[in-house]
């Protein structure tokens, strides 16, 4: 079961949930999603036409809303009181641009599926319309949800999880940074120390504002972890749209990166499985183990030539050329 908080509309039509514009105040659902036997790894089955057919598709199995934040934190709760002490983890995943209500419940589905983790899935989805046109009001709407995800983080710190991880991708990192800002100028969190694993996976994010950003925070007690390509196409077109500045997931300078406090996992040498280039972080998702595993072994801890020949290493154990900068610690939530 996904649990879902969202600043999007409700959407009347049947089994679409929530549409593309925003509404207040932020809403909850609960939601099922089945993934079909012959699922490929970092692919999304998806169906020519509703339902679809759980056999060969990505489905929602059942779902309903949830009456308000005191519902959602004890579906929250339920969920983690099944799993056993030790393991009871959230993972928080906030989705980018371009992306409909259903592309980014079903690409957390995929996420959650390839990489066998045992984590409380929460999805944060806000207002995007899901269309190439509509950048400026993505980026808007993004802005906008600040309050409603640094609320949602409060409530899921709040909650009987042991361990929260987050994962972003694209312009949901832009919000997701932002909300965390705001959580460090007023004081921070009680429950801090729940924090696992944060990653930002191809940040839509002008460099210059997210070194501005890392002031505030000050170089991190724990690296979080940024997976950036340099072949992005998405992000090559956002910059254009931006005035030619560089964003943090195109990745000029990864050793600048890791001086920041960040594990840098460039996907540059990756084959995508997307015409973009934008998608990459979706196939770690099956490689998550083994790639637990060779960080955890410390294969790489130096910036350089001598991290680029330890990358080379890092891809015969876990079958993708990538190279790590930065110091190793766990990627996903298990």
């Amino acid at each position: 079961m996904i649990l879902v908080a969202t600043t999007r509309k409700r959407d009347e039509r049947p089994g679409t949930f929530f549409g593309g514009e925003r509404a207040t105040p932020l809403d909850f659902a609960g939601i099922e999603v089945s993934v079909p036997p012959g699922h490929k790894p970092s692919e999304i089955e998806w169906a020519s036409a509703a339902p679809g057919n759980a056999q060969s598709n990505f489905v929602v199995r059942r779902a309903g809303f949830l009456d308000g934040e005191k519902a959602f934190v004890r579906s929250l709760n339920a969920q983690l009181a099944a799993r056993p002490r030790g393991s009871r983890k959230v993972l928080l995943f906030i989705h980018g641009y371009n992306t409909m209500f259903a592309e980014g419940l079903y690409r957390f589905a995929q996420l959650v599926h390839d990489a066998k983790s045992s984590a409380v899935p929460v999805l944060f989805t806000w207002a995007s319309r899901g269309e190439l046109t509509q950048y400026v009001y993505d980026n808007n709407s993004a802005t906008t949800a600040r309050d409603d995800l640094e609320r949602t983080i409060r409530l899921i710190f709040a909650s009987d999880a042991e361990q929260v991880n987050i994962l972003a991708h694209s312009m949901g990192n832009w919000v997701t940074v932002e909300a965390l800002r705001q959580i460090k100028i007023s004081g921070g969190l009680a429950q801090i120390g729940k924090l696992g694993n944060l990653v930002l996976a191809a940040p839509d994010i002008d460099v210059d504002v997210f070194k501005s950003q890392m002031r505030r925070f000050g170089k991190p007690k724990k690296p979080f972890f940024i997976v950036l390509s340099k072949d992005d196409k998405a992000l090559g077109a956002s910059r254009f749209i931006a005035g030619g500045q560089e964003r943090l997931g195109a990745g000029s300078n990864t050793a600048e990166l890791a001086e920041l406090g960040a594990v840098v996992i460039d996907l540059s040498d990756v084959k995508a499985t997307d015409s973009s280039n934008h998608g990459k972080f979706a196939q770690l998702a099956a490689i998550a183990p083994q790639l637990e595993h060779a960080l955890a072994q410390g294969v790489d801890q130096k910036p350089g030539a001598a991290a680029e020949a330890a990358g080379e290493s890092l891809s015969t154990i876990v079958s993708l050329p990538i190279k790590i900068l930065g110091l190793p610690l766990k990627i996903i939530a298990q």
